[in-house]
């Protein structure tokens, strides 16, 4: 298995643009809406539990097997639901967005060192921008009551003077649950627009990428490669 990190424990690395390819593409599949008051339950409750975890000592600072369950990440919170161990390589995360109006930052397109799965959860007046530097696969499995996702593209602010990258993007809506599956160095990029946005993250391959990469811990930052040197204005992610 060859390793994506030049330096492993590095939480800022930055890769080329200019000579960045896609390893895959990203599959979005549209689960399901709901009513408002329904959605806006749901993703309250799991906020409420990622700040409680960020209050909690004992989920901020580094257990028995070394990691530290409350972390942050650039779009927002994060919780380590379910932690990997010996013979269960995969862990599970829940992210509390920022909303990036509020903070007039938007949150970078990167890839991560392992494949990934997410789960969107939106609530009222709350949408999120998925990009990506290569176009979406979105599934549609006909007979299924489900919902068509907004796409449309972009040019990506941030490549360099005289280089043009095309910029994907998918709005999940609110009240809205969508899928996607991430494949190990494929870019992607979350923006939350509105207060009520959550992500529920499965990491398959989360202590091969400590050994992998020769980490010297679980920290989701470490797992990440940006694809840009700052966080843009949140005008470089708007939506309409």
């Amino acid at each position: 298995m060859t390793t994506m990190k030049r330096v492993p424990d590095d939480e800022n690395e930055i890769h080329d643009l200019t000579t960045f390819t896609d390893a895959g593409h990203c599959v979005v599949t549209p689960v399901a809406q709901f009513p408002p008051g329904i959605a806006q339950a749901v993703t309250d409750a799991l906020r409420a539990l990622v700040q409680a975890a960020h209050r909690a000592p004992a989920a901020t600072r580094p257990d028995a097997d070394g990691i530290t369950r409350a972390q942050t990440f650039e779009e927002g919170d994060v919780y380590m639901l379910a932690a990997p161990f010996d013979g269960y390589h995969a862990d599970r995360y829940l992210m509390d967005f920022y909303d990036v109006t509020d903070r007039d930052i938007c949150s970078r397109m990167h890839l991560h060192t392992g494949l990934r799965f997410v789960r969107m959860m939106t609530g009222p007046d709350t949408r999120i921008r998925v990009s990506s530097l290569t176009p979406f696969t979105i599934t549609d499995v006909p007979g299924l009551p489900t919902y068509t996702p907004e796409t449309f593209a972009d040019d990506y602010p941030d490549a360099p003077d005289g280089h043009h990258r095309t910029r994907h993007n998918l709005v999940v809506p609110p009240n809205s649950w969508a899928d996607m599956q991430i494949p190990r160095g494929t870019s992607h990029q979350f923006n939350a627009h509105g207060p009520h946005a959550v992500i529920d993250s499965v990491h398959p391959e989360e202590s091969i990428e400590v050994f992998r990469e020769h980490m010297a811990g679980y920290r989701m930052m470490a797992q990440t490669i940006f694809l840009a040197d700052e966080q843009p204005p949140s005008d470089a992610c708007s939506l309409t």
